[in-house]
């Protein structure tokens, strides 16, 4: 793992960190998606593995600039600084556009997806049965997530403690959105309206859950990467396959719901074509630009893998 870095690398590393957080605001879109492309994947999920009891002894035994070390301190402390700046900021202003013009901002995600498919399938090397049965499965999973209806409850604070641990286990894979979890377990609006309001002791709970499921599932996935990489790799692509039923960018709305806000909350969707979406609802589908932001996509998903690259090489 990569450890000597400058002070334009750790800028860069915070600006992947940006991204991550802008795409977690997102439900369909995951931040692990964006660290797989931007070639900071694998690191980060070794790092977090690193934050556990031997972490606690090097502290105790050797001072904590060697437990620093020991947890790739400054790349975690400067990607999460970036994740935490875009949730509080620039989330806001995704948040906006998938409020106002949710056609063309699933466009962009829609084209940003299909692009990283082929970025994370092409590292395996060679395909065999089991290869493809493990793509097969991530897809149905993936797929069968985006078709589960969300549900409306009540938050309480021990909800929001679990929706983090949840939640964070999704948003560190790619394909899955812990965006899309939180809106599956009705704590979306609840999340959001927390950090659009400085609601502290919420988001401490909320955040402690994170941690929690953050260092315990990062154990598994380190896990599945060190022995069967190949086999991650094709079961995180069939994830990503899985998730574009959920950010095709023109839906027609069968059940809904209004929330305590006054707001429409879409529980059943259907995905149809652009000429259909028009005749249905009566609203422009921007085809054109649309096909123009899915285009955008795939294109800062080369720009990323030539980022990766660079920074893999430095």
């Amino acid at each position: 793992m990569q450890s000597q870095r400058t002070g334009r690398d750790y800028l860069a590393v915070a600006g992947k960190g940006i991204m991550m957080g802008a795409a977690d605001a997102v439900p369909g879109v995951s931040g692990g998606t964006i660290a797989f492309i931007t070639g900071i994947y694998q690191e980060l999920i070794h790092s977090l593995k690193q934050c556990g009891p031997q972490a606690l002894s090097i502290l105790v035994k050797q001072g904590f600039v060697s437990a620093w070390a020991h947890i790739n301190g400054n790349f975690l402390l400067t990607l999460f600084t970036g994740v935490v700046v875009s949730v509080v900021t620039l989330s806001r202003v995704v948040v906006y556009f998938l409020d106002t013009y949710p056609e063309l901002l699933w466009s962009f995600f829609f084209g940003l997806i299909l692009a990283a498919i082929w970025s994370l399938v092409r590292h395996i090397e060679k395909w065999d049965w089991s290869l493809i049965l493990s793509f097969m499965i991530g897809t149905a999973i993936a797929y069968s997530v985006t078709i589960i209806t969300p549900t409306a409850i009540e938050p309480r604070p021990l909800y929001f403690f679990l929706s983090g641990m949840l939640a964070i286990c999704a948003m560190i894979l790619p394909g899955i959105s812990g965006a899309f979890i939180l809106l599956l377990l009705g704590m979306y609006g609840p999340v959001m309206l927390a950090v659009k309001e400085f609601q502290f002791g919420i988001l401490i709970l909320f955040a402690c859950g994170c941690v929690v499921g953050l260092l315990s599932f990062s154990h598994v996935l380190d896990w599945m990467f060190t022995k069967y990489k190949s086999l991650t790799l094709a079961l995180l692509g069939g994830f990503m396959l899985g998730s574009l039923n959920k950010v095709w960018p023109w839906k027609q709305t069968l059940e809904s719901v209004i929330d305590r806000h006054g707001k429409e909350i879409s529980l059943v969707e259907r995905n149809v074509l652009p000429q259909t979406f028009e005749s249905l609802s009566g609203q422009p589908a921007y085809f054109v630009y649309a096909l123009g932001l899915m285009l955008i996509g795939v294109g800062l998903v080369l720009l990323m893998e030539f980022m990766g690259k660079s920074s893999n090489k430095a």
